[in-house]
């Protein structure tokens, strides 16, 4: 295969990475990828004897590392803050988020009156939304954990469970059907538990999770 040819293949494949890292909703994401992309592009520079181009590229990529850098040795300040259904707030945040929301729990409609709500802020930026039913002593079954895109690094999650701990919540059930949110779930800690003689077995089954403190 023609050197030229390959060079511009590589070139352009770094184009694409730091276009894609743009559509990214996790700031994580985003500058593993765009990162990932300037050191292809950076190399590709180089290559063709383009040195201000590959410059720049290397400032991106430095900074864009000092800025990972930051973003995984920052200690987040969360706070939990009770809210009941009929909050304004509450419906505003709903509203907002409503078609991300859809994503992974499209089965949610609104909270009951006897469920627990929580608010996740960061510092005063809200960060996410959880609300679950009570069943039985200190048990919760969740409707809505949600985070927003810029906290989904498990930071968030990590301490709403210590939260519901210290509050004497000993069992969480969550049930999905969305891979992506049973991927965080598993990597949280909670364990899948099939429910089988439920339309005869079908493969459309939800996953049932339970995580014991």
């Amino acid at each position: 295969m023609n050197i030229q040819l390959i060079l511009e293949m590589i070139g352009y494949t770094g184009s694409l990475l730091v276009i894609v890292s743009m559509l990214m909703t996790s700031v994580v994401k985003l500058r593993v990828i765009n990162t990932i992309g300037g050191v292809i592009f950076c190399g590709y520079a180089i290559a063709i004897h383009s040195y201000p181009t590959a410059a720049m590229q290397f400032c991106l990529v430095v900074i864009n590392l000092v800025n990972l850098y930051k973003l995984n040795n920052t200690k987040k300040e969360y706070s939990a803050i009770a809210l009941n259904p009929s909050d304004c707030f509450l419906a505003h945040f709903l509203y907002t988020y409503n078609s991300d929301i859809k994503k992974y729990f499209p089965d949610f409609t609104n909270a009951a009156d006897e469920d627990k709500i929580f608010l996740i802020t960061c510092e005063e930026t809200p960060a996410g939304i959880f609300i679950a039913k009570e069943e039985g002593a200190n048990q919760l079954n969740v409707k809505l954990d949600y985070t927003t895109p810029a906290y989904r690094d498990c930071s968030a999650g990590k301490f709403l469970y210590n939260h519901l701990k210290h509050i004497g919540i000993q069992k969480l059930i969550a049930e999905t059907k969305i891979p992506a949110h049973e991927k965080y779930l598993k990597k949280m800690g909670f364990k899948p538990k099939r429910i089988t003689g439920d339309k005869n077995d079908s493969p459309n089954y939800y996953m049932y999770f339970e995580k014991n403190y």
